[in-house]
């Protein structure tokens, strides 16, 4: 697949986005390209690059206590900590500094903090974090589950996101589904490609792809 590979460019990042065209299924729906984000989320210039394009999306009056990365986003997070630290995003913890977590998930794939880490959450304002938003859905369930261990919901960033919004809590995107000419996302039912009968490239999450 990798032959295919375009690479789209933003403005606002010195990061190029690489997407794959194709008939690829996600845990929520069919889209039409695979969105690859590894180098942006392991290589050490391109993820401060990424942090560096998020925080100039908050306001300085903004409060962030607790970074909470999906989609193997650390590397991003830790960057995007120091930016916001750097331009006056003030944080209320006793030392000044912000927390950067990863939730873990049970055996139902409910998303969960244990208690060594919910100090980092209760009473915390929370930025989340993730690499891409295509439905919405994962990222709702994640603000449930923040805001039923009392976690306050400041803001959400993403790499790229085909959503503007959730629950009328804006997300802060570097791409959009603007970026990507042609970009569509199906139901599974409603998926074009299923019924002309073109079978799957792969099966994608934010973590990479599975050929088929």
């Amino acid at each position: 697949m990798d032959n295919r590979e375009i690479k789209i460019t933003n403005p606002t990042s010195k990061v190029a986005l690489k997407i794959i065209p194709g008939h690829f299924a996600t845990s929520h729906s069919h889209i039409n390209y695979y969105i690859d984000m590894s180098t942006m989320k392991t290589r050490q210039s391109e993820a401060s690059e990424i942090a560096k394009a998020m925080a100039g999306q908050y306001s300085n009056n903004t409060v962030v206590d607790t970074i909470v990365c999906l989609d193997g986003c650390e590397v991003i997070g830790a960057y995007l900590a120091q930016e916001l630290t750097n331009a006056g995003i003030l944080s209320v913890n006793l030392h000044k500094t912000m927390y950067i977590i990863t939730p873990e998930y049970n055996t139902s794939g409910q998303m969960i903090f244990k208690e060594n880490t919910l100090k980092a959450v209760r009473g915390k304002h929370i930025l989340l974090l993730v690499a891409s938003v295509t439905t919405g859905k994962t990222v709702r369930k994640s603000m449930e589950c923040i805001q039923y261990y009392n976690g306050i919901m400041t803001g959400i960033s993403a790499i790229f996101s085909a959503v503007k919004q959730i629950d009328n809590t804006p997300i802060n995107s570097v791409f959009t589904a603007d970026d990507l000419p042609g970009y569509e996302a199906y139901k599974t039912h409603d998926c074009p490609f299923c019924k002309a009968n073109q079978k799957l490239d792969a099966i994608v999450n934010s973590y990479g792809y599975i050929k088929l």
